[in-house]
């Protein structure tokens, strides 16, 4: 059995350089994973928004649809076109 050359005593600790560099790289990663949090809180209010956009022009889809008909809007310029009906 091979016994170590040192011995392991309450005082041991790491050089302060190490000390250093593990609580840079540790604030690093904490830092970071903030910054997704808040990516994550970002994107769930802008797909929430984008939902609610999409509920309201589903909406005014309809009422273009019971006051035209079955219609094509152009979004350049707002003329109309007849939708051709799909027999199948």
């Amino acid at each position: 059995m091979v016994k170590s050359s040192k011995k392991i005593t309450q005082d041991l600790k790491i050089t302060n350089e190490e000390l250093k560099k593990i609580q840079t790289l540790v604030k690093a990663i904490n830092n970071l994973q903030m910054q997704i949090g808040n990516l994550e809180v970002q994107k769930s209010i802008a797909m929430q928004r984008l939902h609610a956009f999409q509920r309201d022009i589903d909406t005014f889809q309809i009422d273009l649809k019971n006051k035209y008909g079955n219609v094509s809007v152009s979004l350049q310029d707002g003329t109309l076109k007849p939708t051709p009906k799909q027999d199948e």
